[in-house]
């Protein structure tokens, strides 16, 4: 009798690799080109040599698909790539320094602690005084600001607690910080029923009005932290063995975990503090990938931020044509595909449990 054969995911996988990134950048295009106004290729191709090169466009095109495409389309679908991208190889390091398949940076409280910074600015940020340089920025700052600040909290109080620093003492003290973020802003809220509108806008997400600006600032952390989290692609491939393990094979566990939840915290935090709360992003892609490539951070963490950019950027997608000409908050679209899968993985993690 025989059986069907299993898939070997160690062989070429830098072929396998070239063509996920092929993929990627090829929804990423199309996230691009597609909306309430089509724009075709040849229109995009023709856009970019004239804001790059100062070519003239075609006379038989019209000039509003250059500001469409220019000022609104391209900066909003590379923003949400790089939120995705930012957010999901954030996840895939805290699953594995957790050791935990439904761990994301969200855990730590990261967003509640961004979210409450948020609601801080939204309510009395006119009473905060300021520079007028900052002014702009206050509530991404403040968001910033709070959600490291709740994981620097969460790394101090389990250290205190448990000196190890084991999985179950980090995750349980950022569940009740979160916990506690939640219940201050809800109180917030309900001083502040004026302001809830506002409030619930930003903690479901949205990449609507992002500019040039935030591709600037999204793309250097991006890059730069996923490069920072592969450079540990050896100790987290090691840490997923166990932590004792982990120490006997000469692995610093204490300083990987800390390194590992500062350098993801400062990705999430970032994000979120110019996107709003985007959940589930960071807890799929690492799963979708992992299913690829296999358990080899070498490539989880690189492709799983390619993953997770194409799925935010399609989630935008969806976000504002679903109900054109109104919008659907991101983090609703997020929550439709991850909510499932959330409760797969959960059930599958306790039937191997």
């Amino acid at each position: 009798m025989k059986t069907a054969a299993v898939p070997d995911k160690t062989r070429h996988p830098g072929r396998r690799a070239a063509l996920f990134t092929a993929a990627s950048f090829l929804v990423l295009a199309v996230c691009i080109l597609c909306g309430s106004v089509t724009i075709t290729p040849a229109e995009a191709g023709a856009v970019l040599m004239h804001r790059l090169f100062n070519a003239a466009l075609p006379e038989t095109m019209d000039p509003m698909k250059d500001t469409i495409f220019w000022n609104i389309r391209l900066p909003r679908a590379l923003t949400a790539f790089l939120a995705g991208g930012t957010l999901s190889a954030a996840g895939a390091v805290m699953q594995a320094v957790l050791q935990n398949p439904l761990a994301s940076s969200y855990t730590l409280g990261v967003s509640s602690g961004a979210s409450l910074g948020a609601a801080i600015v939204i309510v009395y940020g006119s009473t905060i005084p300021t520079f007028l340089s900052l002014q702009n920025f206050m509530l991404p700052l403040f968001g910033f600001v709070f959600g490291l600040g709740t994981v620097l909290l969460v790394i101090l109080i389990s250290n205190a607690i448990d000196h190890g620093m084991r999985n179950v003492t980090v995750i349980l003290t950022g569940m009740i910080l979160s916990l506690f973020m939640n219940g201050v802003m809800t109180l917030l809220s309900s001083m502040h029923s004026e302001h809830a509108q506002q409030l619930w806008l930003w903690m479901t997400g949205s990449f609507s009005g992002r500019g040039w600006i935030h591709v600037a600032i999204l793309l250097p952390v991006c890059i730069a932290g996923t490069f920072l989290l592969c450079l540990f692609s050896r100790e987290l491939d090691i840490l997923t063995f166990g932590e004792e393990q982990s120490m006997a094979l000469g692995v610093d566990v204490s300083r990987v975990k800390i390194a590992m939840i500062l350098i993801s915290a400062f990705m999430t935090g970032v994000t979120v503090s110019f996107t709003g709360v985007i959940g589930f992003v960071d807890l799929a892609a690492p799963h979708a990938v992992r299913r690829i490539f296999g358990p080899s951070h070498r490539y989880v963490l690189p492709m799983s931020a390619l993953a997770g950019g194409a799925f935010m950027a399609v989630c935008d997608l969806i976000a504002r044509t679903a109900a054109a000409p109104r919008e659907i908050a991101v983090g609703a679209v997020t929550a439709l595909f991850g909510a499932p899968l959330f409760i797969a993985i959960f059930f599958r993690s306790r039937k191997a449990g």
